[in-house]
């Protein structure tokens, strides 16, 4: 991915909240390539949300930056989590984050055998 110029503050860094839009990007085209459909699966009363979100801003990402979205997932119980850094492209690591999801099934929490399924776990 490439930063934006309408993305950074003041500073000339990349704001804070749309770390938020770069890591959820990339769970969606994961999500994506696994056959998954957010509309879809919320036709069928399925919704994965958002339950907690933990970041760590190690070196800033600036305006022309390209950096390099990773994200690993295991299941812990009910909760899916995604473990998303992100890299500059020398290396360095610029944004490490956890992201757990849960699953509503007709509105109530609880299992997603597809989601389980599609994703593996």
């Amino acid at each position: 991915m490439e930063v934006r110029d309408y993305e950074c503050d003041i500073e000339g860094i990349v704001n804070n909240a749309n770390y938020m839009h770069y890591i959820e990007h990339t769970r969606h085209l994961f999500l994506k390539q696994r056959g998954l459909s957010f509309a879809q699966m919320h036709e069928k009363g399925f919704d994965a949300v958002v339950a907690r979100v933990s970041m760590q801003f190690k070196v800033p990402l600036r305006c022309d930056d390209e950096f390099i979205s990773r994200l690993a997932l295991t299941k812990e119980g009910i909760r899916y989590v995604f473990h998303q850094d992100l890299f500059k492209t020398d290396g360095q690591l610029a944004f490490r984050s956890k992201v757990e999801l849960v699953c509503l099934v007709n509105g109530r929490l609880g299992q997603c055998e597809e989601y389980d399924r599609a994703l593996g776990v």
